[in-house]
């Protein structure tokens, strides 16, 4: 179990709290709260959470911009090593534990086909889909959902 003060050492608020005890338990969070409430701590306990277990996360952003500006900030925080970055001009570290990419480039993953020994979601623990307001509109990023069918288990 991680200790939550040694990444956070201040007070987190009771959503906060609510969000960690589901990921905990293996569920999914979907939270929305104004800007500055806190929303960006759950995905950094999401991060610390998978390198804890030797897994791989993926935060992803409907845009380039912010996805090369959250590979800059994760690769200062984390380590150059421990972080890439997949746009659609750009790969860096792709096999990294931590991989920032746009929502295009997860989805083309999710549609993909891939060899065993390349399936790119092996060992992904959490995928943390940051400014998802902005999916649905296909001028400022990548509608997700549109034409989904998810195949049956």
């Amino acid at each position: 179990m991680l200790n939550l003060e040694e990444y956070f050492p201040f007070p987190l608020d009771d959503f906060q709290l609510e969000a960690i005890r589901a990921i905990n338990s293996g569920n999914s969070v979907v939270l929305t709260a104004p800007t500055g409430s806190g929303k960006t701590l759950i995905g950094e306990f999401a991060i610390y959470r998978g390198l804890s277990h030797d897994s791989r996360v993926f935060y992803t952003t409907p845009l380039k911009a912010l996805s090369n500006q959250k590979f800059r900030d994760f690769a200062n925080q984390y380590g150059e090593n421990k972080v890439g970055l997949l746009t659609g001009d750009i790969s860096i570290n792709r096999e990294a534990p931590i991989l920032v990419m746009t929502t295009e480039i997860f989805r083309n993953m999710l549609y993909g086909e891939f060899d065993e020994f390349d399936d790119p979601l092996e060992n992904l623990e959490s995928v943390i889909l940051d400014e998802c307001h902005y999916m649905n509109d296909p001028q400022r990023g990548t509608v997700l959902g549109r034409n989904y069918n998810p195949l049956p288990y």
